[in-house]
């Protein structure tokens, strides 16, 4: 009986394949970037309806993909290719005819039969390649493989070149340390340099290196980052490329706190001044946030209303977190950095010395966790934190971020982000900022963070081991505390890793990847000299002038153009690393001018 059906079948493939196929096929739609073909071809005597879920989405309620009619009859649709999905097929009775998990891959044509079973109830489906996918993945190997063989001649030609003038001095020379020149007037001009390059370096080089990799991360992000699902923010939970970069700027805040306030102080500037010098610049920082960044010339004055205006954003929840950190800094900051021994504390004196900070941030977190766990929102579980819609089996539409979106509701009614990165996915009809009110909390504890970084800097000042093990003890405790609350799982944890929420493992997790690399930079840099930071050093030394120019001028030409081959990855790749490449060299171009846009 197998052989029979298995005969049938095989029959049945034939026939459809060299008679039903071609009118169809002849009107598929264009492709475009992460889109595949789906064709389904059905047999049966009656009706059947293809249904789908990604796995990305949590819990997900199966969504309507196609109708199939009855009697050899076909239907296409096109699909995402971004994630896994799970597809079923149900008869008009609502009876599971079969299902399967499959990763699609961008521009393939695929087919499914939809075949009789020897079991009434069931069904067989077959599936097979039409045309074969390619390869999304191509641009963004060549892209890498041309920045790795760039970053390496910047390297190896400099090299070269000392190589080349002090080959003179070895055939004229003997037994010279590279330190010595071959006269007196050559030994001072060096000894000067050498001095001009101390002073003109005083900076902590690891820092504003951070800060220009992190801006340029956050560009080519904003750019579209070629089209790629990894270089944008995380549907609900998870991390992706996107979801680092601004974690990484409020740690940098906080260590550039501790570090220029130090500098301020020991120049005898007052509480006074200190107080009116942050009260300035947090005022800059939101007037840029409202005025520019909610806007741009090519929106045209409809768009400046009051409805449309997004009260929380990037720089606001920054300049805000600024301020906090620099007002923790000022009242319970300027403690003498001089290790004392002999005390059971003394192993931890750079934080005992600061316990009030500690406390105000401990009291910080738990304002977080008793409003996001124990704060009643109507209609919604107690301390959810999905992202509603059709997550979890659709029990909770209206509860997107739970105690966050509530507040941010009540507070801003619809001036906030409508487009939160879970509306494709989710379907979700709540507006959800990711820079609400109930995150920038966690965002204060991400730059206290950094604080504690500076003042390890500070604290340990010329004893690099002492930093470098500092930084990875709490790269250590953070990691494991960021596990433990995420059980290592994506959406089955405590508390999920989630950048829209700004959730404690989310924090805890950046902030061990943050000391990490922290720390690498800073002994690559600062320590042992091996790079000078280039070219990320150039817009961390001018990051405020990069950010505001990429938004209000980054989609324009010549750092931008209309798109003409959406097919594929190649052009949305090419035009994201060229207006990358572009905000850069005008970096470094204001660099060798000396111009620094300050706040």
């Amino acid at each position: 009986m197998e052989r029979i059906t298995l005969v049938r079948a095989l029959v049945t493939l034939v026939v459809i394949f060299t008679s039903g196929c071609g009118a169809h096929i002849a009107s598929v739609p264009t492709l475009k970037m992460d889109q595949a073909l789906l064709i389904f071809h059905n047999q049966l005597p009656h009706e059947v309806e293809v249904l789908y879920t990604s796995d990305y989405c949590y819990k997900c309620v199966y969504q309507s993909l196609v109708h199939v009619k009855a009697g050899y009859n076909n239907a296409s649709t096109v699909i995402n290719t971004k994630f896994t999905l799970s597809v079923q097929v149900e008869s008009n009775k609502n009876a599971i005819l079969c299902r399967w998990n499959q990763a699609y891959e961008e521009g393939g044509h695929y087919k499914v039969w939809i075949l009789r079973s020897d079991n009434a109830s069931n069904a067989t489906c077959l599936h097979a390649v039409g045309r074969g996918p390619h390869n999304s993945y191509l641009p963004i190997l060549v892209a890498a493989l041309t920045l790795a063989i760039t970053a390496l001649l910047f390297v190896v030609a400099p090299y070269i070149c000392r190589k080349c003038r002090t080959s003179k001095f070895v055939k004229t020379t003997c037994c010279r340390s590279p330190q010595y020149s071959l006269d007196h007037d050559q030994v001072h001009a060096t000894q000067a340099e050498g001095s001009a390059t101390k002073v003109k370096y005083k900076r902590l080089r690891s820092l504003d290196v951070f800060r220009g990799f992190a801006l340029t991360v956050m560009v080519f992000v904003n750019y579209g980052g070629g089209g790629y699902w990894f270089f944008q923010h995380a549907p609900w939970n998870g991390l992706t490329v996107a979801d680092l970069v601004m974690p990484w700027f409020v740690f940098i805040i906080g260590t550039s706190v501790v570090l220029a306030f130090r500098s301020m102080q020991r120049r005898g500037v007052g509480r006074v001044q200190l107080l009116q010098k942050i009260t300035w610049r947090t005022a800059v920082l939101l007037t840029l946030g409202f005025c520019f960044l909610n806007y741009s010339p090519r929106d045209g004055p409809r768009r400046l209303s009051w409805s449309w205006l997004r009260i929380p954003g990037v720089l606001q929840r920054l300049g805000f977190t600024y301020f906090v950190l620099a007002l923790l800094q000022i009242l319970w900051g300027h403690k003498e950095n001089q290790q004392k021994e002999g005390h059971w504390w003394s192993p931890l004196q750079d934080v005992v010395l600061y316990w009030p900070q500690w406390l105000t941030i401990i009291l910080l977190e738990t304002l977080w966790l008793c409003i996001t766990f124990l704060l009643p929102v109507p209609n919604c579980p107690r301390g959810y934190l999905g992202a509603g819609g059709i997550g979890d089996n659709g029990l909770y539409p209206n509860c997107t971020g739970g105690a966050a979106g509530y507040i941010d509701m009540w507070l801003f009614g619809d001036n906030m982000y409508r487009y939160p990165t879970c509306k494709e996915m989710y379907h979700t009809t709540q507006p959800f900022d990711p820079e609400g009110i109930l995150g920038t909390i966690n965002s204060i504890v991400m730059g206290f963070l950094g604080m504690q970084a500076g003042k390890i800097i500070v604290f340990y000042k010329e004893k690099n081991i002492h930093i470098l093990c500092r930084f990875l003890v709490w790269a250590t405790i953070l990691g494991i505390s960021a596990a433990i609350l995420s059980k290592c799982t994506r959406d089955e944890g405590f508390i999920p890793v989630n950048k829209n929420l700004w959730s404690l493992s989310y924090v805890t997790c950046m902030g061990c990847l943050s000391f990490l690399l922290l720390a690498g930079l800073y002994f690559i840099t600062d320590v042992m000299s091996w790079w000078g930071g280039q070219p990320f050093i150039y817009p961390g030394m001018n990051s405020i002038f990069v950010y505001v120019g990429h938004t209000l001028l980054g989609f324009y030409f010549p750092f931008s153009w209309e798109m003409r081959f959406r097919e594929s990855h190649w052009e949305w790749l090419f035009q994201s690393l060229w207006g990358t490449a572009l905000w850069v060299i005008v970096a470094y171009l204001l660099y060798r001018r000396k111009f620094f846009l300050k706040i």
